[in-house]
């Protein structure tokens, strides 16, 4: 249950106690709770705000920034909150670029960094209990010499907390399904205070509704993941091609996508446009020491400028070598964008238009400092809904019906200045590519199908709960843990659920 009653008495004394605080009072009250918090100059404080992804985020300086190690400490800044008008927000990993979502201008920050714990494996249940302030590189190292692996990121360095709220897009994605649907229990601490868990026995609603509902339902304070094997040594790598490539690589795309050879392979084609060049990036991964002949050909015939793919000791030597393609010190603004697969007759059409359109739109702001515009097509096959189906669902929904690709698009830069032009060129590329597709729509090129849009790449602007089909489900839960919109009221950012 997830009532009031439930509130330790300690935490609802000091919720009643401070129930008249002012904005100025709270980093001195949430101190004398929790004597976790740090103020501006600190060394933990400053460090906190320099472990974002974007430099916009790391810009963002709060009033004061609160690591709590427990449950029981979270529940305790909640209930404080409660006496206060004072906004605040919640970060993990702080990966996600849009201003506000992980970060915040003033307010408090909670940073989940120390509610960490490590990594708990059961043998038993084959299950780890992980917390929101773990890497997936950490995660990985956690469960080192156990022969298994949890859905996670494709990079090391990305946090666990947001990820996993968002849905989560992994490499054993078609083997296993979203990080989400691999989510036995959610440790949760709801907006009165109560800490409680979700699961496939209680709260059955709200276990539902975490799986790509953000921020909008509670803090989660722990993650019981379900475990799956891992070969002892898997393979991997990048796969570097000119631009003059382009053609050849949107139809291996396209054909990679529509004829998935094994569900233990996985690939991020990316390409980077800058002032200078343009260079695809192809990541390749295999479940397995080496994959088997013929699986990446579609890329490898094509011929690689440089190829980097090899056999790894371990699934978290490949995610960390991942790392170093992941751009820091850069102002990021990230979208996103999902098509139906074009079929094999219109598919070098189409998928041209849509890179011709990301080409068209970057190149258009290029001559500003440090631009790099980047666009990933991420294959979303019958495999990985399927999966996503059989293991209980999520509130993204895709039908196991057709084939997609998700669109990850980012565009970075160096100065703050050209904030407000990067702003209005990711803007300007996501509302044309979905043009783009509603054209093809409505001529009978592209089936005119469901299509959401993938939390995790979305920027703050995208209308991410008028594209899922589940809203209506999601704000009944809501309306039944939080009907007084505290989080949609009190957080200074995130997919407001309305």
């Amino acid at each position: 249950m997830y009532t009031l009653k439930n509130l330790p008495r300690a935490v609802a004394l000091s919720a009643f106690a401070f129930s008249t605080l002012s904005s100025a009072d709270i980093c001195s009250t949430v101190q004398t709770e929790t004597n976790a918090v740090q103020e501006p100059l600190s060394i933990a404080y400053e460090s906190e705000l320099q472990d974002y992804w974007s430099e916009a985020c790391s810009a963002l300086r709060p009033t004061c920034i609160v690591f709590p190690t427990s449950a029981e400490e979270v529940s305790e800044i909640i209930a404080t909150l409660q006496g206060t008008d004072d906004l605040f927000q919640i970060k993990s990993g702080g990966h996600m670029p849009n201003n506000g979502f992980s970060s915040i201008q003033g307010g408090l920050l909670i940073a989940t960094k120390n509610l960490n714990n490590g990594v708990a494996y059961d043998a038993e249940t084959q299950t780890a209990k992980i917390g929101p302030g773990l890497t997936w590189s950490e995660t990985q190292d956690g469960l080192a010499g156990t022969g298994r692996t949890v859905v996670g990121g494709r990079l090391g360095g990305v946090g666990v907390g947001g990820y996993i709220l968002g849905c989560g897009l992994s490499f054993l994605s078609s083997q296993y399904g979203w990080a989400a649907n691999n989510v036995v229990d959610f440790e949760v601490v709801l907006a009165n205070g109560t800490i409680t868990h979700a699961n496939n026995s209680t709260n059955t609603d709200l276990f539902a509704a975490l799986k790509g509902g953000g921020n909008n339902f509670g803090i989660v304070t722990q993650y019981t993941l379900q475990t799956h094997p891992i070969s002892d040594q898997v393979w991997g790598g990048v796969l570097t091609f000119s631009y003059d490539k382009s053609s050849q690589l949107l139809q291996a795309i396209r054909d990679f996508t529509e004829y998935y050879p094994d569900d233990k392979a996985a690939i991020i084609p990316t390409c980077e446009h800058t002032a200078l060049f343009t260079e695809w990036f192809v990541f390749v991964f295999y479940d397995g020491p080496t994959p088997p002949d013929g699986i990446f050909n579609n890329f490898t015939d094509i011929g690689a400028d440089l190829n980097t793919a090899q056999t790894w000791d371990s699934y978290y030597d490949l995610l960390q070598d991942n790392d170093n393609y992941d751009l820091h010190g850069q102002r990021y603004a990230i979208a996103t964008e999902t098509t139906p697969l074009p079929n094999a007759t219109v598919g070098v059409e189409v998928m041209t238009a849509l890179f011709e359109t990301f080409y068209n739109t970057t190149s258009e702001v290029l001559l500003d400092t440090g631009v790099i515009g980047t666009i990933a097509f991420q294959p979303m096959p019958r495999t990985i809904t399927s999966k996503a189906i059989a293991l209980g669902g999520d509130l993204l929904s895709f039908p196991d019906t057709n084939d997609y690709i998700i669109m990850e698009l980012d565009i970075s830069h160096s100065l703050a200045s050209d904030d407000d032009t990067t702003e209005a060129a990711i803007q300007q590329l996501y509302t044309a590519l979905d043009n783009h597709i509603q054209n093809f729509i409505a001529e009978g090129v592209l089936p005119d199908v469901y299509r959401p849009l993938f939390m995790n790449d979305a920027h703050g602007t995208q209308d991410y709960w008028g594209r899922i089909s589940t809203a209506d489900e999601a704000r009944t839960v809501r309306e039944k843990y939080d009907p007084e919109l505290f989080w949609q009221k009190r957080t200074s950012g995130g997919f407001r659920l309305g």
